[in-house]
């Protein structure tokens, strides 16, 4: 089964891919996160700082990682997010701005539509329909994480709760749209796997508190240096930095 984990910003995806890949077998797919394309897309740079072209770069950078992956395990895998992650989130931001943080004072109303963000749409409505055409054909089913946990203030979100009330309401609309059968799971991070489980059909190959006690310690080695302290690797691959310890779940 080609699955994938979907849910707006801090609703728990990497964790509970790494806890399902542990739980079921499947392999996860590993294409680099924005915060680790980001020093090669814009040295020196947080993501609150990227312009609109440098977010557009980075989308198309990920996107064509995730495609990389996706077909190297065209067997069966379980993906942290997909394509139309990158695309809703950037395709947003001609409503909340391209820092989401800046209009938090605007309540629900839009930003101004410069001329920037005009052509800012047209490309992502363009990018939506390749990216689209790719989900559709490359995943069998998806499960939605429903958007009940704080945001981590880990500095690597710009973004605020309307931004991500709105991911992810467009997300669960964009799946329907494509005829993609659609999980919707919540709850502790066990009650996720066993609801996955019996949703999907997949079979355990692992008790639910070594899944999770595995996911964790990967969770753990996962990089979270802040951007401007990351230099940009040679080869184009993130860097290797030693793993800053994690609180949150």
């Amino acid at each position: 089964m080609r699955l994938g984990i979907s849910g707006t910003y801090s609703s728990g995806k990497t964790l509970t891919a790494l806890a399902l890949s542990h739980y079921t077998g499947l392999p996860r797919t590993t294409a680099r996160t924005m915060r680790e394309i980001l020093p090669d897309a814009a040295p020196g740079k947080t993501l609150e700082e990227c312009t609109a072209a440098e977010l557009l770069q980075m989308i198309v950078v990920r996107h064509t990682e995730r495609v990389k992956y996706e077909h190297q395990l065209a067997a069966g895998f379980v993906s942290d997010g997909s394509s139309l992650q990158e695309w809703i989130y950037g395709a947003l931001r001609v409503k909340v701005g391209i820092n989401p943080n800046d209009s938090a004072a605007l309540g629900d109303r839009d930003v101004e539509r410069t001329a920037e963000l005009a052509f800012f749409d047209d490309v992502m409505r363009q990018l939506g329909v390749s990216f689209k055409q790719h989900v559709q054909r490359g995943f069998d089913a998806f499960v939605h994480l429903r958007n009940e946990l704080p945001l981590s203030a880990d500095g690597h979100r710009p973004v605020n709760d309307r931004f991500r009330t709105m991911a992810d309401a467009r997300l669960l609309e964009v799946l329907d749209e494509l005829r993609i059968p659609v999980h919707v799971v919540s709850g502790t991070l066990p009650e996720r796997l066993r609801a996955i489980a019996a949703a999907t059909g997949l079979r355990p190959v692992t008790t639910e508190d070594q899944a999770v006690a595995a996911a964790r310690a990967e969770y753990q080695r996962i990089d979270t240096t802040i951007e401007t302290r990351r230099t940009a690797a040679p080869t184009g691959r993130p860097p290797v930095h030693r793993p800053v310890a994690r609180s949150r779940a």
